[in-house]
């Protein structure tokens, strides 16, 4: 399942990302977004993980968390159009 995470704060890595969210389950993939031009972060990224009940459960309680000073929005992320 694919996880949108946003609010992220423009320091926060991909490694950061991976450690809040392997206590809930196995991690596939992390990808935080970052403009194509200047290599800076977007302040969102994703999270695949791949059992449907972990993500469900890392989606629960982590949405509201703080995580590095910023309260980080934890979602089911859509299929892009």
């Amino acid at each position: 399942m694919d996880i949108y995470v946003g609010n992220l704060s423009y320091d926060a890595t991909e490694d950061d990302l991976k450690k809040v969210f392997e206590e809930f389950g196995e991690i596939e993939a992390v990808k935080i977004i970052t403009d194509r031009y200047s290599g800076r972060s977007k302040g969102f990224g994703f999270v695949t993980m791949s059992n449907e009940e972990e993500a469900r459960a890392a989606i629960d309680a982590l949405n509201g968390k703080e995580m590095m000073g910023r309260e980080i929005k934890v979602n089911e992320a859509r299929p892009r159009m």
